[in-house]
């Protein structure tokens, strides 16, 4: 599908994918998202669900990442009835370990949108955003070991394990700091990207 691109940076999308919009974040999320977020499932690979609190900071941190890089983990909507179903999105990582300092590529979404192919079929879309306009040569994925789910996504999208680590946010959380990393460059996009038509 063609790409199309919004210069606004409130509810108007940045992009769609067949399904699914995606956009900057406002306060009018904040409410929905903290439900998704304190969801036990749905931040089962997490230390904990977040508070209403939290998730308001979250938002937060989001809007100034897009004010500083223009991306972020982006709002993500159904198109065909704007619910707020989570985040699929790229972020600037500066943790230490040996994969980063780098672009991010990751999602959450709510439990009733699980197992839709909504976070394959939106990443994809994010890769395009990545590598096309915003021309960036490289992008990672991080899981925890027992994040299955998220480890497929990746492995759809392309992308090729580049290696597991001790993800030093979660070193108090010894059941959490194992971490997969995955890579995808934007050649090896490029050759892979006739593909994602499926």
């Amino acid at each position: 599908m063609p790409f199309t691109i919004s210069n606004s940076l409130k509810k108007e999308y940045l992009f769609t994918s067949d399904r699914l919009g995606f956009r900057n974040w406002t306060v009018d999320d904040i409410e929905p998202f903290a439900q998704i977020n304190t969801d036990a499932d749905v931040m089962q690979h997490f230390p904990k669900p977040l508070s209403y609190k939290e998730t308001e900071d979250f938002v937060e941190r989001l809007m100034k990442h897009f004010k500083k890089h223009g991306f972020n983990y982006f709002a993500t909507e159904i198109l065909e009835s704007g619910e707020l179903i989570g985040f699929i999105g790229l972020a600037y990582q500066s943790y230490e370990s040996e994969y980063t300092p780098e672009v991010d590529i990751g999602w959450r979404l709510k439990k009733s949108a699980w197992g839709k192919g909504f976070a394959t079929e939106g990443a994809k879309q994010c890769l395009k955003f990545a590598f096309q306009r915003l021309e960036l040569k490289q992008l990672i994925s991080t899981c925890t070991l027992m994040n299955h789910q998220s480890e497929k996504v990746m492995q759809k999208l392309g992308m090729q394990k580049a290696g597991m680590f001790k993800h030093p946010r979660l070193k108090d959380y010894p059941d959490l700091e194992n971490c997969l990393c995955y890579k995808i460059s934007k050649q090896e996009w490029q050759e892979n990207e006739p593909n994602f038509s499926e």
